[in-house]
This record gives structure tokens, sequence and C-alpha cells, in this order.
């Protein structure tokens, strides 16, 4: 890892440390975090890995390997002896809306399902169907759509009902890796709120949902917020843990926003990794709750607020990767905005906030002979803005305090001249948050917050305030309703 200066040497961090280790799309990264946030240098490290596609929607990963990678990141950040038993928490997150199903001795029987596994999409029809979804989203703050529980487990049971039958446990990845590491699957209640079964007010699964999908209560483990972590005993294999803590696993988007420091009702968080998010932190759940957004509860007196975007990095890698770019990028971004750039709507695993078409495919349209590679990936990064900017419109009625978007992620520090083109189609000053690993610093201030709530916190590290440019409003305006005009036509159910 290379020299920051956010990060501190290990002879100069304040006790107690704790190990903060998050499960994306693309990697498992980890690394040590001393009290005030800060990231300790060299004792930081990342295994990159793919989730498992197929055009039926499969989106998987095995949870075996995940585990494995998790092993691999706590033997390099614990290997310095100096470190002794100063790490007194281990707190990991891992993307969201994971599914596993485990036998009576927690061995999975199936992959791990990701958020972007559509194959459910008969299920949900059916569901819809069935259930009175604006009251089952006022009840658990989820609408009922592929990336959650209820639509998957009544797809499972006709797809492969022996392995149901067989099932004790449906566990997210990270109760798995933690069941694996120390023996307890500790889920924490903003990754139970996740599955889309839990009530946002009330803290208990949802009756009607279980029914509904065919389980019962004791195929969870019971929610528990982070002030609840767990005296397990590490493994010996890692001596510098013997005397850690071990919390309860959270969702990476619980933790992005704390890391990003939007932890409070006036900053919207804009996640911008391989999928993508708005999200506010409210004290209490959501009154109203707009009907495209989700409300999940993350602790006994807080929500989450927002709506995620499956498409983000995906889409713009997935540009870079086909098209025959120019050398210079970063000259596209920042171009003024052209009548001739296609419009896409850039859906390529389907769409959760705000319309919940889980099987949404990509649209592209204005593509004329004149049309270029560069023309098309501007295209492409306008459209992921808009996809934003649809949530930003659900949001401003239950989330009235914003003053400030705070922009985090891979796709931001690739690229962060995109946030203009984002500040223009939002008609919103953004801010870069520059911090990199804002995720897995979440995940360590959460911890810290119970081990350490005295110790003062290092300060956010931003860059750039990208404000929205006047003459370019009225441009994006016009963008904004062919993208809508588009999507109703082709996509909306």
């Amino acid at each position: 890892m290379g020299r920051s200066a956010d990060d501190v040497d290990l002879d100069d961090a304040l006790d107690p440390l704790v190990v903060a280790m998050d499960v994306g799309s693309t990697a498992t990264r980890g690394g040590v975090h001393d009290a005030s946030g800060r990231p300790v240098r060299g004792l930081q490290h990342k295994v990159p890995h793919a989730f498992t596609v197929a055009p039926d929607g499969t989106s998987v990963i095995d949870p075996d390997q995940v585990t494995a990678e998790i092993e691999q990141v706590l033997d390099a950040v614990t290997a310095d002896r100096r470190l002794g038993t100063r790490i007194a928490g281990v707190a990991l997150d891992t993307f969201a809306a994971s599914l596993v199903a485990v036998d009576a001795a927690g061995r999975p029987l199936t992959p791990c399902l990701t958020y972007a596994d559509s194959r459910c999409s008969t299920a949900v029809a059916a569901l819809r169907e069935e259930l009175d979804e604006h009251a089952v989203q006022q009840r658990t703050g989820t609408r009922v759509h592929a990336s959650y529980h209820a639509p998957r487990l009544r797809w499972l049971a006709e797809a492969e009902p022996r392995t149901v039958a067989a099932t004790t446990g449906w566990w997210s990845l990270g109760e798995y890796v933690l069941h694996r590491l120390v023996g307890v699957p500790l889920a924490g209640t903003s990754t139970v709120a996740w599955t889309g079964l839990l009530d946002r007010r009330t803290g208990e699964l949802d009756g009607e949902l279980l029914a509904a999908a065919g389980v019962t209560p004791d195929h969870f483990a019971p929610p528990r917020d982070m002030t609840d972590p767990a005296a397990a005993a590490a493994p010996a294999r890692w001596p510098a843990l013997a005397r850690a803590l071990w919390f309860p696993v959270v969702t990476d988007g619980y933790a992005s926003n704390v890391g990003a420091g939007a932890t409070d009702p006036t900053v919207l968080a804009a996640s911008t990794a391989t999928s993508g998010a708005l999200r506010a932190l409210l004290d209490g759940p959501a009154d109203p709750l707009p009907f495209g957004l989700w409300n999940y509860r993350v602790a006994k007196d807080r929500t989450l607020l927002g709506g995620a975007i499956n498409d983000v990095g995906r889409a713009v890698s997935w540009a870079q990767s086909t098209l025959r770019l120019g050398p210079d990028p970063a000259a596209v971004l920042t171009a003024a905005p052209s009548d001739a750039t296609p419009l896409v709507l850039p859906y390529l695993t389907g769409e959760r906030a705000p319309g919940w078409v889980g099987d949404a495919r990509a649209v592209i349209g204005g593509v004329s002979v004149a049309t270029d590679a560069d023309a098309l990936f501007r295209g492409v990064v306008e459209g992921v803005a808009m996809t934003y900017a649809r949530v930003a419109d659900e949001l401003r009625p239950a989330a009235p305090q914003v003053e400030q978007v705070a922009a985090s992620g891979r796709v931001t520090n690739d690229q962060p001249e995109w946030l203009q083109v984002l500040a223009d189609v939002l008609a919103r000053p953004v801010t870069h948050v520059t911090r990199r690993r804002a995720t897995q610093r979440g995940t360590a201030l959460l911890a810290l917050d119970v081990l350490a709530p005295d110790v003062l916190r290092a300060p956010d590290a931003t860059g750039a305030t990208y404000e929205p440019r006047p003459e370019h409003a009225d441009h994006y305006a016009e963008r904004r309703a062919r993208f809508a005009q588009v999507y109703d036509a082709l996509l909306r159910p």
C-alpha cells in the first residue's frame, strides 16, 4: 500500500486499535485502524475477486472463497509482532442483500447469491400479485424486488426443493464468514434489514413476508446492534486478536455513509463503487417513505433512507473495456454537454431504485454514423448521473434537510471529473470525499464508537466541490425528460 497523508505509523497510532474488513463487489479489503480512525501504515491488504455471472441473471460468489480471502487479510494485517494485543475489536462489512443457505452444521448448500442476482423475477411478479406492496414497504422499508429474500426464497423452493428442505439457516455472506472464523453468525441489524424482512420500526421479522417465503424466524440469526459485540475466541493463527471483540457484520451501505462523513440528515452520501447509492442517515424511520426508496433499520434508533443503483462502476468499466476510447477520458467528461451525445439508460444488471425493474437492461439511443467511442462513453456517464438524479427526486420530500452531497468510491477517485456531470444533472454542489477505503473506514468508526467513544476522530478528507453550472441546466433538464420518456416506453412494467 502506498503512503498517504491519512495514514499513521504503528508506533504513533492511538489505542485501542481495530481491524476493519470490507467485502465489496470486486475485492475483499481490510486493515488496522487506530482509535482516531486513521489507517495504520503497512497494515492494509486487498484480495481481488469477481462475481460469477450468466445471462439468465445469475450473480453469485463462493462463500468459502470469501472466507479464505478474509483469512488472507487477517494473516497480512496482524503479522507485525509489535501489535501485541493492542487490537481491541474486529469489524466486518459486506455488500448488502447477500444470501447463503446453510445446513445444521453451518455448511453452505448454495453459493452466495449477490444483490445483482435476478433469477427470481417470476417470484417477484407473483408476490406483487399476492401482497400489498405499499403496505410491505411501509412496514419493512423495502419493495418486493429480486435483491430481497422473500422472492429469492420463493424461487429457490421451486428451483431447488431438495436444497431448501435441507436448509436450517438463511445467512448473509458476513454471517457465514464469522461463523467459519469464530463459530458465531453475528448478524448486524443493518444486515438483517437488507433481507427485506425486518420491520423498520419494531426490529422484528415480518410475519406476512416470512409466510409468503415459506420460512420461519428460526431460520435467521437474531439482529444485533454494533453496541453488542461478542467476546468470541479468535483462532490461534492470529495471536494479535486474542483479546479482540468481534462485532456484528454490517452492510457496506451503512458503513459507507459513516466513512464519508454523512452521519446526519443534512448530508447526502453518493456512493460510486461497482454499484452505487444515494443515502441519508436519519433519527428514526422516514415518514413519508416514498415508494421508490428504501428505509433500512440500521440500529435501534437510526434508519438509512435512500436508493441503490446496480450499475455505476460496472457501467463505466463496461464502457472502458468495450469501447476504443481516446487517450484522455478526463477531457471527454469536462467538455461542454452536446445534443449529439447518445442517450444511455445504463441498466446492465437491472434497476433497483426508484423503479425496481429487476430485469431491466441497458438502452442506447441517438447513435448516428458520427457517434464515436468517446461520445458513447460520455453518454454512459451522463446516464449514470441521471440514475442518481431519479433517486434524488424521490429523496427530496423525505429528507428536506439535505444541504450537501458527499461523493466517495472507486469511480469518483478514478474519474473525479465525472462529478461535474453529476453536479450539473443533480443541480446541487457535490463534494469529493478523497479518502480511499471510505467504507472500510466507516466500519472501523462504527466499532470505535463502542470501543473508544471519547477519542477525537481524524477529520474527513475532502477535495474539490463541484458547483452546478447554470448554463447547462436547460440542457440536462431536457436530457432527463428524454430519459424518462424512454424509460416509460421501454422499461416501466
